[in-house]
C-alpha cells in the first residue's frame, strides 16, 4: 500500500467515527488510511509516510488498543500513537502511554483536541531530550503533589487518591489543580504524558 506523506492512520471498528475523523483530517490538509481493527492494520503493515496513529482503545471483539501498540513496538520504528478513549477507560489510556502511546484523547472530544493531538504527535520523536526537562518540571512539585500526580497517573479515581492518602477527595482536587499549573499542562492528558516520559509512572 503506497503511503502519503503527511497522513494518519485511523484504526476503530466505528465506521461512522472513522468516516467522521478522516474527513475532520481533510479540512486541516491531512490524508487518512483507515482500518476496521488492528489485526487489518498489522497484516497491511503501517503506510509510508504516515506520521500520526489515531487508535480506539476498544476495538470489538479483536486485539484491543494497546495490544497493537504492543505489537507495532515490537516491529520496529513506528509513528506515534494517540490512542482515543472513552471516560472509564482512562486507567487504561494511562497503560497505554506506559506501552508507548504520546497522548489520549477522551470521548466527547472537540475537533480542535483531535487536531491539536494529531498535530503534536506528527513532530514527537522518540530519543527526544525531552525526559530531562520533564524531570526539572517534577522536581519543581512537592512531595505531597508528587504523591498526588503519582496516583492519578496509575489511573486511580480523586477519592481513592484521597483514600490512599488519607486527604479529603477536595483537597485532592486542589492538588491536581496546583500541579497542572505548575507543570504547565493543559490538559489532565498532558499532566500524565510528562509525569511518564519524566519516570513518575510508579
Amino acid at each position: 500500500m503506497s503511503g502519503v506523506p503527511g497522513q494518519v492512520v485511523i484504526v476503530d471498528d466505528d465506521d461512522e467515527m472513522r468516516d467522521s475523523i478522516a474527513c475532520l483530517l481533510a479540512t486541516d490538509g491531512r490524508n487518512a488510511a483507515e482500518y476496521a481493527n488492528a489485526e487489518a492494520l498489522l497484516a497491511a503493515g503501517v503506510p509510508s509516510g504516515t506520521t500520526c496513529v489515531l487508535v480506539d482503545m476498544r476495538l470489538g471483539e479483536g486485539m484491543d488498543g494497546i495490544t497493537l501498540i504492543e505489537h507495532l513496538r515490537r516491529a520496529g520504528d513506528v509513528p506515534p500513537v494517540v490512542v482515543i478513549t472513552g471516560h472509564g477507560d482512562i486507567p487504561l489510556a494511562v497503560r497505554a502511554m506506559q506501552a508507548g502511546a504520546v497522548d489520549f484523547i477522551e470521548k466527547p472530544f472537540a475537533p480542535e483536541r483531535l487536531l491539536d493531538a494529531v498535530a503534536q504527535a506528527s513532530i514527537h520523536r522518540c530519543g527526544d531530550p525531552a525526559q530531562a526537562r520533564a524531570r526539572e518540571r517534577v522536581k519543581a512539585l512537592s512531595p505531597r503533589e508528587r504523591q498526588v500526580l503519582k496516583g492519578l497517573v496509575e489511573g486511580h479515581p480523586n477519592k481513592v487518591v484521597a483514600h490512599e492518602l488519607g486527604l479529603s477527595t477536595r483537597t485532592v482536587e486542589t492538588y491536581r489543580a496546583a500541579i497542572m499549573d505548575k507543570l504547565g499542562c493543559r490538559s489532565f492528558a498532558e499532566a500524565v504524558r510528562l509525569a511518564i516520559t519524566a519516570g513518575q509512572d510508579g
